[in-house]
């Protein structure tokens, strides 16, 4: 089974890609290869930086290896904090305090709708290939639920009553953007092993 090294030290995120790729490939951690140190994201897109944490890996490791960027797009903020979702209340800081600046910054809004992007970055043999998934929504006025991460409290998808913290992980995963994208490396990779 081929191995991928997905560029990420977020273990919520590696559990989800594994639940949806991991019959494919044999799915490995930054932590299994030896890398801790933290990749700067300079790209000014979701698909630069993506790109830019792949070839890094890529590059000192000569691994296959895919990364992914996640933005949180909220048009009353004029599509903020896009790329800077992650680091939206500051470097080091919590999900929690990037709840909460959001939350501060939608007080009173009428307007709260919202989409989640992802984009995953896959090198293979030596060639780039580009995923993307996107969910449209809006945000909450509110906290709702328990489960996910980031900003799954206050996201809901328009296709659900439920934020993404109310759901399984097997229900964001159906409709979610990294979901989306991971089915669309999901179906790459399911032909490029039908096909080696």
């Amino acid at each position: 089974m081929k191995e991928l090294v997905f560029v990420t030290n977020n273990k919520h995120k590696l559990s989800e890609i594994r639940q949806i790729i991991g019959q494919y490939c044999i799915i490995k951690s930054l932590g299994d290869i030896g890398f801790n140190e933290e990749i700067e994201e300079t790209a000014p897109d979701l698909e630069g930086n993506a790109l830019l944490k792949a070839r890094h890996i890529h590059d000192r490791y000569g691994v296959d290896c895919f990364a992914d960027d996640t933005g949180l797009e909220v048009d009353a903020l004029g599509g903020a904090p896009g790329v800077y979702s992650a680091r939206y209340a500051g470097e080091n800081t919590t999900y929690a305090d990037n709840v909460n600046k959001l939350l501060e910054a939608m007080d009173g809004e009428t307007r709260r709708g919202a989409r989640f992007r992802t984009v995953i970055a896959l090198i293979l043999d030596n060639k780039s290939y580009l995923f993307e998934g996107q969910v449209d929504g809006e945000i909450t006025t509110e906290q709702r639920g328990e489960t996910g991460f980031g900003y799954d409290p206050i996201f809901r998808p328009l296709q659900s009553e439920k934020s993404f913290a109310e759901m399984t992980a097997e229900e964001k995963n159906s409709i979610s953007h990294r979901g989306r994208a991971t089915q669309e490396l999901r179906s790459f990779l399911a032909r490029e092993t039908k096909e080696g």
